[in-house]
């Protein structure tokens, strides 16, 4: 009499498998026939978006898709003419933003202009100039919020970096501000709901401005550096990663921390780093 002993396993949604199959005989259909047996179990592949509740990534998110840039075929000998226009519309170089937060600054200010940085968030700025420095990186421009906080950060590590050819400039629409109504919402930070709608669009309007595939003309990989505000980079890498915007803040970021987003030819978006403070020594991290 053979015995014949098999150990399967369920893969949930991907299906069933065989992870284990001995007999004390020679009747080597055996485990055969178990194998086929279960590898016939209908397979739920198909289903495994909807069991998951996968939200597929939208290729066209910038609405800079080659085949979204020319004018579709109309079929037959036009395939040809659609095919090469898609072609030579395509990307070839990766733009890569690196988003850093202000150091910290004076919390009793009333105004903007009294919101500077402390002495510990000078420090902060030009550990992060130097950090920039070592990753020597060829940096094409550095962009700032008007805010005296970001505008104070962006020169200290300016003074680090030393690159008379680093384009400056500045952008008001990268100022702080309340980006999304958040969930869950925070007692300790409640806005005036009119703040979501006069904040946001501006903000929205800023990630539409910078976050985007390189141009098919653009030859070379580009690094911007952008300085500006927590609220603004959190929504920025949820709006990048196509995540829910509404989670930004759940998020937390150092003062002077280093984000770094890039978006490859083909639309995709990578965060390589979020809120990294490892150049920091450990006195100099705080978040408020």
């Amino acid at each position: 009499m053979s015995r014949f002993r098999i150990l399967a396993v369920s893969l949930g949604a991907v299906g069933a498998g065989v992870l284990y199959c001995s007999t004390n005989d020679n009747n080597k259909a055996l485990p055969l026939l178990a194998a086929q047996k279960i590898s016939n179990e209908p397979s739920h592949s198909s289903k495994l978006h909807d069991e998951y509740r996968i939200t597929k990534w939208d290729s066209n998110w910038d609405r800079r898709d080659p085949s979204f840039l020319v004018k579709p075929s109309k079929g037959g000998a036009d395939d040809e003419r659609y095919a090469k226009e898609v072609s030579e519309k395509k990307p070839k170089a990766t733009r890569n933003l690196i988003l850093i937060r202000h150091g910290q600054y004076n919390l009793a200010g009333k105004t903007d202009i009294e919101r500077y940085l402390t002495d510990k968030g000078v420090t902060q700025a030009k550990s992060t100039g130097d950090r920039l420095v070592a990753l020597n990186l060829p940096y094409d421009r550095m962009v700032r919020s008007t805010m005296t906080r970001a505008q104070q950060t962006g020169d200290h590590i300016l003074s680090r970096m030393k690159m008379d050819s680093l384009v400056i400039e500045n952008d008001s629409m990268l100022e702080e501000g309340a980006p999304f109504p958040p969930e869950p919402k925070m007692k300790s930070w409640e806005p005036p709901e009119y703040l979501f709608y006069q904040d946001g669009s501006r903000i929205e309007a800023a990630f539409r401005n910078y976050f985007y595939r390189a141009d098919h003309r653009q030859e070379k990989d580009s690094y911007d550096i952008i300085v500006c505000h927590a609220n603004v980079i959190r929504y920025f890498v949820c709006r990048a990663l196509q995540l829910p915007p509404e989670a930004w803040l759940r998020i937390n970021l150092h003062h002077a921390s280093i984000s770094w987003v890039r978006i490859r030819p083909n639309g995709r978006v990578g965060l390589l780093t979020m809120g990294n403070s490892g150049h920091l020594a450990p006195d100099l991290l705080t978040l408020e």
